[in-house]
């Protein structure tokens, strides 16, 4: 007991002297500790609408417990079972089509020798993350749009029929896909070009030496070197399986494809706002978070086991 006391105040004792030797550091912390406070713990308040018949008249505090009516609700729900479904899937076809299209594009960058051409291709690529969806919407409703688009006038004068991109339950999430793919590869690259700078060039020399091509060069250096950073990202990515791109899907689609492309962040935002239906959708919040929270910690641990190395 008293090896633990003094433990304790050994450390308390560590951490003054540490403050008051980097002050400035320490005050530095105060706004971000204060904007995660503010904005990340402040809100997990609300979670107990999810347990209450909240009323907006009555307040969260005085709105009766429901215990867990509105979960049950949940699971019982046909149409929460589609909308998990099409989550699920449009987030399983975003990592397969979309995950490995960074690392691909950030090793074909490498590769480039031309320093002008090579910032040329950076620059094209990276642009359209910093548009908005609904621009990029817009944009691609134009270009896709069966009356005047420039793609279905290519398709008809080639033989074909026009295709109703946005109105086909059959075509929709390819577009959603394709969409995603070209706003935000390029951006995602910049995390792969950064780790491919630390890989050691003597490495690519002796490979040289050694009469390796660069397929070769790729496949024993380039990729090794990427696992860590490939790791981690993927570790992160499956924190968002159940958010699948909210925003993207709330400016693109509409009532024809709801049956294949409503998600749970559309749903919630159609039943909470629309419906005003605050319990159940943020039952449907807590629900995506302890998920995404599970497929964190069990994508962490398969990394560890047959990696060796996670997040933590």
């Amino acid at each position: 007991m008293l090896t633990k006391k003094n433990s304790k105040k050994s450390y308390r004792r560590q951490l003054w002297i540490d403050i008051r030797k980097d002050w400035d550091l320490y005050l530095a912390l105060i706004p971000g500790i204060a904007f995660l406070l503010l904005f990340k713990y402040t809100p997990m308040y609300g979670i107990i609408i999810a347990f209450k018949d909240f009323n907006i008249f009555d307040g969260m505090a005085a709105s009766p417990w429901v215990g867990w009516k509105h979960f049950d609700k949940l699971i019982s729900s046909a149409s929460f079972l589609q909308v998990f479904q099409n989550t699920l899937i449009i987030s399983i076809y975003k990592i397969v089509f979309l995950f490995p299209l960074p690392i691909v594009v950030a090793i074909l960058l490498n590769e480039l020798k031309n320093m002008a051409f090579k910032k040329s291709v950076q620059t094209v690529v990276y642009l359209p993350h910093f548009l908005s969806w609904v621009i990029v919407s817009g944009l691609f409703i134009d270009l896709l749009s069966t009356n005047g688009g420039i793609v279905n006038k290519i398709i008809v004068a080639m033989g074909g029929e026009p295709i109703r991109f946005f109105l086909d339950s059959h075509i929709f999430r390819s577009v959603l896909i394709s969409t995603a793919g070209w706003k935000e590869t390029g951006w995602n690259t910049i995390i792969y070009l950064a780790a491919l700078a630390s890989i050691d060039p003597g490495l690519y020399e002796a490979a040289k030496i050694d009469g390796a091509n660069k397929w070769k060069q790729i496949i024993h250096i380039t990729l090794p070197g990427l696992v860590p950073i490939i790791l981690l990202m993927f570790i992160l990515r499956l924190g968002y399986v159940l958010e699948a791109g909210t925003e993207q899907i709330l400016v693109m689609y509409n009532p024809s494809v709801y049956n294949v492309a409503d998600v749970i962040g559309t749903f919630v935002y159609r039943i909470g706002l629309g419906e005003q239906d605050y319990s159940f959708s943020t039952a449907v919040g807590v629900f995506e978070s302890v998920v995404a929270f599970i497929l964190i910690l069990t994508g962490n641990g398969l990394a560890r086991k047959f990696f060796g190395r996670g997040i933590w």
